[in-house]
This record gives structure tokens, sequence and C-alpha cells, in this order.
């Protein structure tokens, strides 16, 4: 009876389990000046493909303070945490974490600078803009299942600013992930596959591009707007725990209207299980 039970419980348990999705977008920030790509132009079909994929956590890189206003009005169905670079509030670009707001709720969550100072705004070593990592701490709120996500952005310019910020985020983890909960890092780096941050990072988390059952989409995530080039350029990743997540699938999503991409990158979205929350 006894081992009954504990079979009984043990499929309960695994039946808890359930599928999230998660996506890293740059959103490409608000420049007036561009014309046919200006934020106003490519809002109703970013904001409908990110209605159309519904993703549970949604990353979002050069968030200006309107876009975040827009995107906080018109996704009715998310919420968000994280905070302006520049001010430590509501100014210049955002690293914010969207997420469905009637199955999560957020623990814990806060944002710091990628620099030598990471409580205060601040820019670090060699970067030519201050730089920040926003994270949280989800749990659903019928299943108890438990996860963190931490969404970046890179410099552009800075390579020992990205050497370093690369370091930095993992430290970070370590320090506050003393439960052990399942990881998500997703973000642009700003690096491609073979750069030695990123091949640090790969040594704690997995790349969800190379663990996944199924992987789908082009090979790059930027593609400058330019809808004639193969996009070949990745330097957006979502990176999950080794031991704790099982990726199901993978991909760059390339969505487009009338040959117009609704931004200068394209979103990376995982469908992904919880292997291990406790």
């Amino acid at each position: 009876m006894k081992y009954l039970f504990l079979i009984l419980f043990s499929i309960s348990t695994l039946s808890l389990a359930q599928d999230y999705t998660a996506m890293t977008y740059n959103i490409k920030l608000d420049y007036p000046k561009e014309g046919e790509n200006s934020w106003q132009n490519r809002k109703p079909f970013f904001i409908n493909q990110i209605k159309f994929y519904e993703p549970d956590v949604l990353g979002v890189q050069e968030a200006m303070p309107n876009q975040m206003k827009d995107l906080d009005s018109l996704l009715t169905d998310h919420s968000y945490v994280g905070v302006g670079r520049d001010d430590g509030k509501n100014k210049g670009e955002f690293s914010a974490i969207f997420y469905k707001n009637k199955e999560l709720k957020v623990l814990q969550s806060s944002t710091f600078w990628l620099s030598q100072t990471p409580d205060k705004v601040s820019m670090g070593w060699d970067a030519v803009c201050n730089r920040v990592c926003t994270y949280a701490l989800f749990q659903h709120k019928k299943t108890k299942e438990t996860f963190w996500v931490f969404n970046t952005h890179f410099d552009h310019v800075g390579e020992v600013a990205r050497e370093k910020s690369a370091a930095l985020i993992l430290k970070k983890i370590n320090t506050l992930n003393t439960k052990n909960y399942p990881v998500l890092l997703m973000g642009d780096f700003n690096l491609e596959p073979k750069s030695s941050p990123i091949l640090s990072i790969k040594e704690k988390l997995n790349d969800s591009n190379s663990v996944a059952k199924l992987v789908f989409g082009p090979t790059g995530t930027y593609n400058g707007f330019n809808f004639n080039i193969a996009v070949k350029t990745r330097i957006d990743y979502v990176f999950v725990s080794k031991s704790s997540i099982l990726v199901k699938k993978y991909a760059v999503l390339s969505d487009n209207w009338e040959t117009k991409y609704p931004s200068d990158h394209l979103p990376v979205y995982i469908n992904f299980k919880l292997t291990k929350t406790k």
C-alpha cells in the first residue's frame, strides 16, 4: 500500500508539470526618423505577433519608455518587471520581463547594472552605454513550479564589458539561486556563439538551440531590417539550466508583413518543461 501511494504520488506530481514558453526579443528602440521602420509603423504587427505566440515570459531589449507604455497597455494578459537603465526608474532603455499575470506570480525581482557597481546606475568597463540585467523568480499559481528568468542586453562596443558582464551575471545567478531552482538566461548578448563570453556561459548553462528536441527557423537572429539577405548573425540567446529544464522546441521567428520585419532582430522562442523545481 505504501509503495502504491508513492507511485500514485509520483504520477500526480508529473502530471502537474506543464509546458511553458519563453521569448527573447530586441524590439529596436523607437527612432522617430526611422521612416518605414519607425515604431509606429512596426507596432501593430509586433503586438499581434506577441499575442499570437502568447509567451509565458517575454524578455525585451531596447524598449524605450513610450514603447514600454505601449506594450503594457496592449499586452493585456501580461504584466512586467524592470526599470529604465538611465535612472533606475523610467528613463532610458528597459530590459524588462513580461509575464502572464493570470498564471505566474513574481516572488522576487530586481535590476542590476552590468558594471563594477551593479547596485546603482552606472556604466561598466569599456561600455558606451549603461547596461542592465533584470531578473525575476516566478511561481506558477496552480502547480507551484518555481523558476528564475534573467534578461539582459550586453554592450555592442566594449569587449571587456561583454566578458565581465557574462561573469557578473553568472555570479549573480549563483548568489541568488540558493534553492537550485531552474534558470533561464535570455537576451541580446551582441556576441556570436564561439565568442569567449558565450562559451563561458555555456559552461554553466545549456544553449537552448543545442539541446532542443526540435529546432526551427533561420540560423541567425540579427536581420538589420534587410529582408533580402539570409539571417546568419546569431547574437540573441536563451540559455537554460543543464539538469532541470527540458527544451522541447526552439525557433527563431522570421514572421514579416509585406517583406518587412517588426524589428531588426528576430525573436527567439522556446517551449520547455521544468524537470526539477525544488
